[in-house]
């Protein structure tokens, strides 16, 4: 919960994930409109203005809970090559959008760069968040996008079982919340840290 934490820091991390969201989602509007779908463009969404995608509530949560969200709408049946492979490649590009941005943010302190310490300070914040954003959205549990790109690599009977999940994904991603913040069961440690070490971006300072 960030509101437990000092205001330069709250402050940092929630302009690091205003820019994370608002990246990750104009990315998903932008490859949905590549893919034939007018949906996005018609909404605004063809934009990186941060108020094109978050909303007041979204930053709001993130600040006392942690968690926030952006939003784009797609209308599947008007991707190419399909609905479900369409859907697929624009789920991807959300989260690949954070890979990107967390090498990017990284790149500074990687070089050994000098710089101001806050600047150093929310370089360190918005790296580890887009590889948290990263890690998080590609685990298939609907909504997320990991679901979404699981329906795209499967055939279509067991995507259309897989389906079924979707009435309790939600509560699954509740599930996965809670054992982290109340049981002390890092979930998401299980596979942050191998990527983070995969990437190079483990032990930064």
């Amino acid at each position: 919960m960030l509101f437990t934490r000092d205001l330069n820091t709250i402050l940092l991390l929630t302009a690091a994930f205003i820019i994370a969201v608002a990246c990750h989602e104009a990315n998903h509007a932008f490859v949905a409109t590549a893919l034939g779908d007018d949906t996005p463009r018609r909404a605004g969404r063809l934009s990186l203005n941060p108020l094109r995608h978050i909303d007041v509530m979204g930053i709001v949560f993130f600040v006392l809970m942690g968690v926030g969200w952006g939003s784009t709408p797609v209308n599947p049946w008007k991707l190419r090559p399909n609905p479900q492979i369409g859907s697929a490649l624009v789920a991807a590009a959300g989260p690949l959008t954070n890979l990107v941005l967390a090498l990017l943010f990284a790149a500074p302190i990687r070089a050994g760069m000098e710089m101001p310490p806050l600047l150093h300070q929310f370089l360190l914040a918005a790296t580890s968040l887009n590889l948290l954003l990263f890690v998080f959205n590609l685990l298939p549990i609907p909504p997320l996008d990991g679901f979404t790109v699981l329906l795209g690599v499967l055939p279509p009977k067991p995507a259309a079982a897989l389906r079924q999940l979707e009435r309790v994904g939600p509560g699954l991603i509740m599930v996965l919340f809670f054992a982290s913040s109340f049981l002390g069961i890092n979930v998401l440690g299980v596979f942050l840290g191998p990527v983070a070490r995969a990437l190079g971006l483990a032990g930064l300072r």
